[in-house]
């Protein structure tokens, strides 16, 4: 199957992904959640531990503090069987089948002999379940699909409206009407985040020379890295501001580079597009679109663009429908995510952009532009389908 180039990764995606593992979570889950292999995240855990991941850890890991991470690790273990206990409310008054549907929902919050204990299942049930031997799996009466649609509105940390949670469900095995899933989530008051506009900040006053539109909203490239749009965006914490740039592919839609600092200079925009550069490697001739601001059009900036062998567009001035799918992007992440949150730390909040753009938004959420597949998954079909033409020509 045709593949896309080896993925290279910046050290800000690899200490977050680090903190993942640290805040409890297993090397099989996170690995998983962000497509990387379960050796190269070891890698990367021994790296931080060792102090030889740029900007974090310690030179030398003492008896003592390796004590400390054992006792860290039990006493997230301890927290996530009490977050389970919590989270599972009912389900341990439910039928397996219930219980084994809400595990399914969790596969990647908790480990599953964790949950197949706590739940009082078997993991050997569970597994036969999950291959269809319960014909429970395929006929769920209503408070056993209340029960499930709670548990995905809670994973998904109140995403989804009733038609990405009808196609979720599908997804997962169960039959599921629309007419039905909306009204049990309309008894119950269960509802996607409430839809909230707002406007990013572009610094346009400058003098640095800008360019031409050569985007004209043609929001549909044939074909991945042929056209990248960038923007930034700001998040509040308790500790002050913190801003967010990104780089998304029009094909799929995908955030392919992403930088989180506490200033709106010309290296988070640079550092986005570094990471974009080192994931895809495209071929010269890309057009990467983005708005006039100052950080854009830095002569830094440019100068990187030419490297990578880039073509830059920019929007009209103040017209934001320029760079629609962008803003869209953010409007997501604000509406689904960070609207009614309050990050007491800058660190909390990057860790919670990390969970929503990568193993949530990247490989995870579906996307009404793309048919309700992810990215990734959009993606994958493409590529399939691309080495299906190639055998058959």
């Amino acid at each position: 199957m045709k593949k896309l180039p080896k993925q290279e990764y910046t050290t800000e995606f690899k200490e977050l992904a680090v903190k993942r593992v640290k805040d409890g979570q297993s090397n099989g889950v996170v690995a998983k959640e962000l497509g990387v292999s379960e050796q190269t995240l070891r890698n990367w855990v021994n790296a931080f531990d060792a102090g030889k991941l740029t900007g974090s850890g310690t030179k030398v890991v003492t008896p003592e503090q390796m004590e400390m991470s054992r006792i860290r690790a039990e006493n997230a273990r301890l927290k996530m069987e009490v977050a389970i206990f919590k989270k599972s409310d009912g389900i341990l008054r439910e039928r397996c089948a219930v219980r084994y549907a809400w595990i399914d929902t969790q596969r990647k919050v908790y480990p599953l002999p964790l949950m197949c204990d706590v739940l009082t299942v078997s993991i050997s049930g569970y597994r036969a379940w999950k291959r269809g031997g319960s014909p429970m799996r395929k006929r769920l009466t209503d408070t056993q699909m209340l029960a499930l649609i709670q548990a995905i509105d809670k994973e998904l940390k109140g995403s989804y409206s009733s038609p990405r949670m009808v196609r979720e469900m599908r997804d997962r095995g169960f039959p599921a009407s629309k007419q039905r899933v909306e009204r049990l989530m309309r008894e119950n008051g269960i509802r996607a985040r409430h839809k909230l506009r707002y406007k990013a900040t572009t610094d346009s006053k400058h003098n640095l020379p800008v360019a031409k539109n050569l985007l004209a909203r043609d929001f549909t490239p044939p074909a991945p890295n042929k056209v990248w749009t960038a923007d930034m965006t700001y998040i509040w914490t308790d500790e002050g501001w913190l801003y967010l740039a990104v780089v998304i592919d029009l094909f799929n839609r995908e955030v392919v580079g992403w930088s989180i600092k506490p200033r709106m200079t010309t290296d988070i925009v640079m550092d986005a597009l570094t990471m974009a550069w080192f994931r895809r490697k495209p071929e010269p001739g890309l057009m990467h679109h983005s708005d006039r601001g100052s950080q854009y059009a830095s002569h830094a900036f440019q100068a990187r663009l030419k490297e990578y062998g880039m073509v830059c567009s920019m929007s009209r001035k103040g017209n934001y429908w320029d760079n629609a799918p962008t803003e869209s992007f953010f409007n997501s992440l604000k509406n689904e995510r960070v609207h009614g949150t309050r990050y007491r730390t800058k660190e909390e909040a990057k860790a919670d952009l990390f969970d929503y753009i990568e193993p949530f938004y990247n490989r995870k959420r579906k996307h009404s532009t793309l048919g309700y597949a992810s990215p990734k998954k959009f993606m994958d079909d493409w590529l399939s389908n691309q080495h299906e033409k190639e055998l058959a020509a």
